[in-house]
């Protein structure tokens, strides 16, 4: 539900953006822009996939559907009006996927941990403003004429916001590692993590300023073997440390009876 909602804000923006996106090296290609579906029929797509994911959220869950319709209003106001707004257009983004986060918590009934809402946020703010930061470099004078806001920004600004987003971001990954909550399951054994998320974000940053990266964080990821690495060793070690931890409190639950 949440892809079929996201994939409905995505042709609702597309639609919104047909002519600037028609000046984009890359975004020329797309559907929409090059003709190949008509923006009728993309509109109704959206509807249907917007309503349809909705609906079956409030069925399931009254929580999951609140979320979902809030994501869905954010997305259109940002894509008619909070777009054009600088670093508020980027605070729309990182609260987007907040919501995602939020309505994955909420659907399988666990209570997040606020770090990890938080460390969710502000990778989005970093994904968004390196995002940002490409695109103005990538198009130069012709940014403008791309996307209106980033007439209000600048290489140098954007750097200054990440520099600290970035620090921000990693001292709230460790402090999720050490609340009390996880502390009381797994010790301090989650720190050791703590080294991955440092590498993979300098990592991705070395890429951006040196490679021309971060116009689209999914393929650089996916496509950078030493981030592939890293993200993988990241993934086995935490899923290493949450099994064992079970694993462990399953034999005192046996000891105990």
């Amino acid at each position: 539900m949440l892809c079929a909602l996201t994939g409905a804000v995505y042709i609702i923006n597309d639609i919104k953006d047909l002519e600037e996106d028609r000046e984009h090296p890359t975004k020329c290609t797309r559907p929409l822009c090059s003709g190949e579906i008509g923006v009728t029929a993309a509109t109704c797509i959206a509807v249907i996939l917007a309503l349809s994911s909705i609906t079956g959220a409030f069925v399931l869950d009254l929580r999951f559907g609140l979320v979902l319709f809030a994501y869905c209003s954010l997305n259109v106001l940002y894509s008619f009006w909070l777009k054009k707004m600088v670093i508020l257009d980027v605070f729309c983004i990182a609260t987007g996927f907040f919501l995602r986060v939020l309505g994955g918590a909420y659907i399988i009934h666990i209570t997040p941990s606020p770090w990890l809402l938080m460390c969710a946020f502000l990778v989005s703010i970093f994904l968004a403003l390196l995002k940002r930061r490409h695109e103005l470099i990538t198009l130069g004078h012709e940014a403008g004429n791309h996307r209106k806001v980033l007439n209000d920004y600048s290489a140098r600004f954007l750097d200054q916001m990440v520099g600290v987003v970035t620090a921000v971001t990693i001292l709230s990954y460790m402090l999720w590692t050490v609340e009390s909550a996880n502390i009381q399951k797994y010790g301090i054994q989650l720190l050791i993590t703590f080294p991955f998320v440092v590498y993979g974000m300098f990592r991705y940053l070395y890429l951006v300023h040196k490679k021309n990266g971060g116009g689209d964080p999914t393929e650089l990821i996916f496509r950078d073997f030493p981030l592939i690495v890293t993200v993988s060793l990241w993934l086995v070690v935490l899923l290493f440390i949450m099994h064992k931890s079970l694993i462990i409190l399953e034999i005192g639950n046996l000891l105990l009876r």
